[in-house]
């Protein structure tokens, strides 16, 4: 009985694809992150950079960085029983999920990283069942 995973993930959603005794299944995680916009306070003035401009930005990120692991925490406990995770998407949202994988000491199941543009649900379907069936 092997389970195996195929995950596309971005900051935004995660598509989960469990192919486990010849039944597939798929889940949709969708984030709460909201989009991170960077503001360049006073660079075009004489004036010093606006103290309280910086530590909202800092507080900003603080809250992405929190949502970001608490996202990541719903998909690694949906993904858990895994015994080989094929994990793609664009960006970085990928790698940063593996890094969070090795500190839950779970990247020992990652079979390779694939970076993807974006993709519909059913191309990510696709590619997942196309690795593990092909693979």
């Amino acid at each position: 009985m092997k389970n195996e995973v195929g995950l596309w993930v971005d900051h935004r959603k995660a598509v989960i694809v469990t192919l486990e005794n010849q039944r597939e299944t798929v889940q949709i995680i969708l984030s709460t992150i909201e989009k991170r916009t960077r503001f360049s306070i006073g660079s075009h003035s004489d004036t010093p950079k606006n103290l309280t401009g910086a530590i909202a930005e800092e507080t900003r990120d603080r809250q992405y960085i929190v949502h970001l692991g608490k996202y990541f925490s719903e998909i690694a406990f949906k993904i858990r029983a895994a015994d080989s995770i094929f994990l793609f998407g664009p960006g970085e949202a990928k790698i940063q999920f593996a890094a969070y994988l090795k500190k839950e000491k779970l990247d020992g199941k990652i079979a390779t990283i694939d970076s993807v543009d974006k993709m519909t649900d059913r191309q990510i379907f696709t590619k997942m069942h196309d690795y593990f069936v092909h693979a």
